[in-house]
């Protein structure tokens, strides 16, 4: 966890031990970054307003190097800091103030979807030149491997199970966050706005359905064309 709140710090630690968590604390943002680069975490909770580097730039420089999942927990609410939150790769973003349950729920949603399982099959998953390993996590592109943060990789693990049909923003958001898509909420939309940019030239695989949703609809004979 990355805050310069000293006590919120502590207090979100005791509450994270008592579900069997370890926790780690740092105050400031340059040394987050260096930590990050020698240490691993199962997941990053960020504060935007650091000393030293924002939580943006923190963000920024781990998105280099490694797809932990990351949630930003920030007193900034402004749909900008949002937006640009999930532009670089936030998996989630909670607002402050917040209720204690609610962040620890959100945060064992995340673990739940990034945790390797036995019921999960390790089967590839196909569509066209597009394969996900749900074994691993792990989609590619013409060989290419994407590098998807955790919420991308769901989003596009849902398409591609739904192949052909057009998944409701709302149904997208039950299933990253559980609980429907707000009017002014475009998470959802800024984490397919990211995949079809790693997908590159072939962005048209994933199709805006106006006031509805997306559909996955792969063409062979138009790929590349687009």
């Amino acid at each position: 966890m990355v805050d310069n709140d000293v006590e919120l710090g502590s207090t979100l630690r005791n509450l994270f031990q008592e579900s069997g968590f370890a926790v780690e604390l740092e105050t400031d943002g340059e040394r987050a970054i260096a930590r990050a680069k020698t240490e691993s975490y199962d997941l990053l909770i960020l504060e935007v307003t650091l000393p030293g580097s924002n939580g943006f730039e923190v963000l920024r420089q781990i998105r280099h190097r490694s797809q932990v999942p990351v949630l930003i927990l920030s007193a900034k609410t402004d749909c900008r800091d949002r937006v640009l939150a999930f532009n670089l790769g936030a998996d989630d973003f909670v607002p402050k103030p917040f209720y204690p349950e609610e962040l620890l729920a959100r945060v064992l949603a995340i673990l739940r979807r990034v945790a390797p399982s036995s019921a999960r099959t390790t089967e590839a998953l196909h569509v066209g030149e597009l394969t996900l390993w749900p074994g691993t996590r792990s989609a590619h592109f013409r060989g290419r491997q994407l590098g998807l943060t955790a919420m991308e990789y769901d989003i596009l693990e849902c398409l591609v199970r739904s192949s052909g049909r057009v998944v409701s923003r709302d149904d997208l958001s039950l299933y990253l966050y559980k609980r429907p898509a707000s009017p002014f909420d475009r998470s959802v939309d800024t984490h397919v706005s990211r995949i079809r940019r790693k997908i590159g030239k072939e962005r048209g695989l994933i199709l805006s359905v106006r006031g509805t949703g997306y559909q996955l609809c792969y063409q062979p004979d138009l790929a590349g064309n687009r």
